[in-house]
């Protein structure tokens, strides 16, 4: 093959990695990092987007939302309960940040392992350590909160790392703890049912005293309605005797002021009663009734 040709060939293949090496494209969920013999000097953005052959190069970073998790991360609670708490960190580097992303950690990865891993297992624990056992599960949103505020603000100062969401996924407590909690519970219950029981009785004693209450209030009535009855009943007599006496007493006045103007009103009385039959026996020199001897 002539020199020519081989030169034209080579020439062309040349020009062909030149050409394909002044252009590229950046996805959406990336944004380009652009270097000039390894120095940051730009940031691409999404689309198709030219560079100086042999001297740029463009490194992608992806802006696209992850989710880290951290098993099993040992911290103590206020009042030295040992847990195991799982943690999981949703996060994504920032779109206008990721020069400086990669010119601090060459990417999100090496960011998390660097960054992010040692400010979530230092915050957990000095937060987790406010909170006792109890509190730590009664409170938990908030001490989910509480975690999250503590990250993103210990991140402030790598503001190429986007904090979205941190979930407290789960809060394993030691088996004797859960334990006590268990028997704590069944004393509490315990205690619940006792104070039930006192107030039933509490109750029937209040009943029971209501009853008999009423029922003394009862025979009271009764027998204040008898005594009043004998009362009346007493009073009813006396008044019956007092009149009774009245007329006796208005009916013998009467008689002796007849007697005293009119001495024939005896023997008119004894002969009104007089039945007509005559005595069988008389005394000697007796008087025979109503017949006078002259």
């Amino acid at each position: 093959m002539p020199r020519g040709i081989i030169g034209a060939i080579v020439a062309v293949v040349i020009i062909a990695i030149i050409a394909a090496g002044s252009w590229y494209t950046v996805d959406q969920t990336e944004r380009g990092v652009r270097l000039r013999y390894g120095a940051v000097i730009g940031t691409a953005q999404p689309g198709l987007g030219f560079k100086v052959p042999l001297m740029d190069s463009v490194e992608k970073v992806s802006v696209k939302t992850f989710t880290y998790a951290w098993d099993k991360m040992n911290s103590y609670s206020y009042d030295q309960q040992p847990a195991d708490l799982k943690i999981s960190v949703t996060l994504r580097a920032s779109p206008d940040k990721v020069a400086d992303l990669y010119a601090k950690f060459g990417g999100l990865d090496t960011a998390v392992k660097q960054v992010v891993s040692p400010a979530v297992n230092q915050q957990v624990k000095i937060v987790f350590g406010r909170y006792t056992a109890v509190k730590a599960i009664q409170e938990r949103g908030a001490l989910n909160s509480a975690i999250k505020d503590a990250i993103t603000a210990s991140l402030k100062d790598d503001p190429m790392i986007m904090i979205e969401s941190v979930q407290l996924e789960n809060i394993e407590f030691s088996a004797n703890y859960l334990h006590s909690i268990e028997q704590r519970m069944l004393a509490e219950v315990e205690v619940q049912k006792l104070q039930q029981n006192a107030e039933r009785e509490k109750v029937q004693a209040q009943i029971t005293v209501t009853q008999a209450t009423a029922k003394a209030n009862a025979v009271r009535a009764e027998a204040q309605a008898a005594a009043d009855a004998l009362r009346l009943n007493g009073e009813a007599r006396a008044t019956n005797i007092r009149i009774t006496g009245e007329a006796e007493a208005a009916a013998i006045e009467a008689r002796a002021k007849a007697l005293g103007t009119n001495p024939n009103l005896v023997t008119l009385v004894q002969a009104e009663r007089w039945n007509g039959v005559l005595p069988t026996t008389m005394v000697p020199g007796s008087a025979v009734p109503f017949v006078s001897v002259k």
